[in-house]
């Protein structure tokens, strides 16, 4: 009994450290693509910017209106910075998620298809079959 409570215990704690892992590549990934498509990291000056960096939705680029101009937010509280972009740099990092999401739906469908390639091996006999007929020595 003991050791199945321990089983379960410590398949939730990877459970967990999984999703935290997850939580933090996704963020790094916005990050790096926020920084390829020229958003700036900026250091919160004041406390109206602070004020401003607190409010935001975490992990989501954001269009904010200060002192009149507008620009696009991705929030970093961990570091207490933000990055920071314009019009311009918004659509790139736009075109740049579309890209990402296409190339990792691409390597997801060639997944399945070499997981179903490998599935129906055995149809075909597999290891430790006897060979066809016509194969035989």
């Amino acid at each position: 009994m003991k050791l199945i409570q321990s089983i379960c215990k410590f398949v939730t704690v990877l459970a967990l450290a999984a999703l935290a892992f997850g939580c933090a590549s996704e963020l790094q990934e916005k990050e790096n693509t926020a920084s390829a498509a020229g958003f700036k990291p900026i250091t919160p000056n004041g406390a109206d910017q602070q004020a401003i960096l607190a409010k935001l939705p975490p992990r989501q680029v954001t269009l904010i209106t200060y002192k009149t101009k507008h620009y696009y937010v991705l929030p970093d509280t961990a570091h207490n910075r933000a990055y920071v972009g314009g019009q311009k740099e918004y659509q790139a990092y736009q075109q740049l998620r579309i890209q990402q999401k296409l190339s990792n739906e691409n390597l997801m469908a060639a997944s399945m298809n070499q997981d179903a390639a490998m599935n129906n091996w055995g149809m075909w006999g597999g290891w430790g079959m006897a060979a066809p007929m016509g194969f035989r020595r």
